[in-house]
């Protein structure tokens, strides 16, 4: 088995701290991130704009390059999970909470306040589709496979560790042995352990919100909140006690049965025509600005404020989350080749993601026109996290379809947190495929906690505020991995 390295224990002191920071100076802690994740969106929103879209150009890159047909693994080496249990990780690792949180909340909210158009138009509710799937599409996935790709590389066809540090060997030598692999190391745990915990953050405020709107006796609250985590964090360690073939292979599976078969009936039994028509609409609308929205600093035209809390606010959850998502993904993709891993990560969750803002989103918001603005009214009187259930409000079975909801938000939330157990534990043991069931649990707990932590001191604010933050450092390090991935490309195709 193998030992907890030095990663372990500095940075499981560093969120030991953060933790009774939260405790013990919640209001400290509040202001002082506040004013760091302010001055961080204010004056390198720039630099997470052009970082984003860098990864997507290289990702485009790689696909029709030469490249394309290195195999992740032994020339001959076969794909150990089919597609379906592939796309089934993928989806449940890379987005299941926030797309449940923010399928029906995020077009609302663009609807209302859009960045440039006329709030409550027929322009406004175009451009809110259009943000919705900007901000969980190509970009997103882009930064996950620069990670995953980097470490599936290294690991499984050149023999290296599963940590990010060794994928940084073509660029700093045998420096990734001393300090400065600890640190990037380090950094890499800081920013999955403040990224997932925004996640859960999200997935416990909903779950809490979706038990207060079907039981009269269950209050919104944070005490309800911490009470949730506190289960939630029982059902993960479970799973986790199970391994990664059985526990999240098997809710991985029942998360997507779940959410196309939530997804299907609305587009059923909701308006079927409307929701064809957008899904369509809005995919040419998204190709065709893509490049305007991806280098768009708002700084002739539209909210400056709106891209903040926005579109640099995703941009920073999705690179916080790459250390997680991608040593996943890395971890479940080796055989397939490097067109075949881009052209699956890319594409196939983008247009998911895509049919999900287009049946929840349209939905949601051609109801609340037809209703005279009653979900909007709810969102914003009872919160973002009570959006979904108004909506399945008004649908047949709503009753039924709540239940269902919130089993599918625990789930993921289980899967989710399950699954970066296993990253943390991967990443604090030298980089092992299989680390020991201590170092996972413990990760466990401390994710749990710092969710908490956040919740209590600032809400679902204070859990942007610490990713954010979280994200900076790592940002770079991805900027070097993509250097140095294509170093090492280079140099196989010159063999």
């Amino acid at each position: 088995m193998k030992k907890l390295t030095s990663v372990f224990y500095i940075s499981f002191t560093i969120a030991l701290i953060f933790i009774i920071w939260g405790i013990t100076l919640p209001e400290h802690a509040e202001s002082t991130l506040s004013t760091i994740q302010g001055w961080i969106s204010h004056n390198l929103g720039w630099f997470y704009l052009l970082s984003a879209t860098g990864f997507v150009i290289f990702s485009l890159y790689l696909i029709v390059s030469r490249y394309g047909n290195i195999r992740l693994g032994k020339p001959d080496e076969k794909p150990e999970y089919n597609y379906f249990t592939w796309f089934s990780f993928l989806f449940t690792a890379g987005m299941g909470i926030g797309l449940v949180f923010w399928g029906v909340a995020e077009p609302l909210y663009h609807y209302y306040a859009p960045p440039v158009q006329e709030p409550e138009s027929r322009e406004a509710a175009a451009a809110a589709l259009q943000y919705s799937f900007f901000h969980w599409g190509i970009h997103p996935w882009a930064t996950y496979s620069i990670v995953a790709l980097s470490l599936a590389y290294f690991s499984f066809r050149q023999n290296a560790p599963g940590i990010l540090s060794a994928v940084l060997r073509p660029l700093l030598g045998d420096k990734v042995d001393g300090p400065i692999g600890v640190i990037v190391n380090v950094i890499v745990v800081f920013a999955t352990i403040f990224g997932v915990a925004t996640s859960l953050g999200l997935g416990a405020v909903q779950v809490t919100g979706g038990l207060s709107h079907t039981f009269d006796f269950i209050s919104n609250n944070i005490g309800t909140q911490l009470i949730v985590i506190a289960v939630i964090t029982i059902l993960f360690v479970s799973s986790t006690v199970s391994g990664l073939n059985k526990g999240i292979r098997i809710l991985s599976m029942n998360n997507i049965y779940l959410a196309v078969g939530l997804m299907i009936f609305i587009l059923i039994v909701g308006p079927t025509v409307f929701i064809l028509d957008v899904f369509t609409s809005t995919i040419g609308r998204y190709i065709q600005n893509l490049p305007t929205m991806s280098f768009s600093t708002a700084t002739f035209r539209g909210d400056r404020g709106w891209l903040e809390s926005w579109t640099i606010f995703y941009w920073a959850w999705w690179i916080a989350w790459s250390p997680f998502v991608g040593t996943f993904i890395a971890r479940i993709s080796r055989g397939r080749t490097i067109r075949e891993f881009l052209l699956g990560v890319l594409l196939v969750p983008t247009l998911f993601g895509a049919f999900w803002f287009s049946v929840f989103g349209s939905t949601s918001i051609y109801t609340d026109r037809e209703l005279g603005g009653i979900l909007y009214e709810k969102m914003s009187q009872f919160g973002d996290e009570i959006a979904l259930f108004t909506l399945l409000d008004q649908f047949p079975l709503s009753p039924l379809l709540t239940i269902l909801a919130i089993l599918l938000i625990i789930s993921f939330f289980v899967t989710s947190a399950d699954s970066a157990t296993f990253v943390l534990g991967m990443q604090t043991t030298g980089g092992t495929l299989n680390p020991p069931l201590s170092a996972k649990l413990i990760w466990g707990v401390i994710q749990s906690a710092a969710a908490a932590v956040l919740l209590y001191f600032g809400g679902l604010g204070g859990l942007e505020t610490a990713m954010i933050i979280a994200a900076l450092p790592f940002t770079i390090i991805m900027i070097m991995i993509v250097f140095s991935l294509l170093k090492a490309l280079r140099k196989e195709g010159k063999q």
